[in-house]
């Protein structure tokens, strides 16, 4: 694949970023794109960053692409089918049957960023990004440029009871086929959008259709998606690179507002994500982050700080 089939155009943050469209092939909606971000060193480098969002999410993170950059990294982005930047009218939003589909494009965005003159890349996920391309890197673990994994806050459980965990998702998982239409209540917490908006308690600037306050209800599909993967995790699977898993050292499920919000992960259960990370084969480190948020890039400036001085540490370490 060469990238003069996919000329960049300047992206929605403005220059320095640049943006391609990746024409997919049609899915049970129709048609489908993806969009790859970019947003280059000042000088020439053969390592690259791939980060992928999580759910309903795009990429707006602009500190973590300007870290890289400064380490030495040129920055990529996708933002995935139905996501963001390429959501497509006729679509929904946020909709996927199998984390496989995200195959094409993650694929797609690997060989472009080989044809830019890459031979090292560190892909990055968060949450069911983080999910999604842990169950990449474990289905590609000859794949000639991934190096390694940093996982921020990766959806390895449902944050939810044990009898909705154990009875409740199975079951819906089973349903999917017969009630393809169902939308299932997700009780993300009301507070943790808010949280992060510039316009509400925040810092950040991004864009409230791609990244909505409220979205209470998910599709079946989505859960059965992400409950097919948890199982291959369950079964102590390898990772073929060096891997590193960061979370918060808390989890809250906070009704009203307190301090807890932004010093807190409000969307999945720390324990979770840590107890399931530890059973990964591999070179894998785990690391937890005092007052970090869910998405931890993020958080507070001195928990981000921490963050970005113990990631490129930890890739000097590793020679990545």
């Amino acid at each position: 694949m060469k990238t003069n089939n996919h000329p960049y155009q300047t992206d929605i943050l403005g220059p320095p970023y640049e943006q391609t469209v990746l024409k997919l092939a049609d899915d049970y909606e129709g048609k489908v794109v993806a969009t790859l971000i970019r947003k280059k060193t000042s000088e020439k480098t053969k390592k690259a960053a791939l980060y992928i969002h999580g759910y309903i999410d795009y990429f707006f993170q602009t500190e973590m692409a300007e870290q890289f950059n400064l380490h030495g990294y040129d920055f990529y982005a996708l933002d995935l089918r139905k996501y963001g930047r390429s959501h497509l009218p006729h679509q929904s939003l946020f909709l996927v049957k199998d984390l496989q589909e995200y195959d094409e494009e993650i694929s797609m965005a690997l060989d472009i960023i080989g044809d830019e003159g890459h031979d090292t890349v560190l892909m990055c996920g968060h949450s069911t990004g983080g999910l999604t391309t842990t169950y990449y890197t474990i289905r590609h673990p000859k794949h000639p440029l991934l190096k390694a994994l940093w996982l921020n806050s990766p959806f390895y459980d449902f944050n939810v009871d044990s009898f909705t965990k154990k009875i409740g998702i199975p079951l819906a998982s089973r349903l999917a086929g017969l009630l393809p239409t169902l939308q299932l209540p997700n009780r993300l917490n009301k507070h943790y959008a808010r949280s992060l908006h510039k316009d509400y308690a925040g810092e950040w600037n991004f864009n409230l259709n791609w990244k909505p306050l409220d979205f209470p209800y998910s599709s079946i599909h989505f859960i059965k998606a992400v409950h097919r993967v948890h199982r291959v995790l369950w079964q102590s699977p390898e990772i073929s690179v060096p891997t590193l898993i960061m979370y918060s050292t808390q989890s809250k499920k906070n009704n009203e507002w307190n301090d807890d919000v932004t010093k807190s992960d409000l969307v999945l259960d720390v324990k979770g994500i840590e107890n399931q990370a530890k059973k990964l084969k591999g070179d894998i480190t785990t690391m937890s982050v005092k007052n970090g948020v869910h998405d931890l890039v993020l958080s507070s400036k001195e928990v981000r700080e921490f963050v970005y001085s113990k990631l490129f540490a930890w890739l000097t370490e590793k020679r990545i």
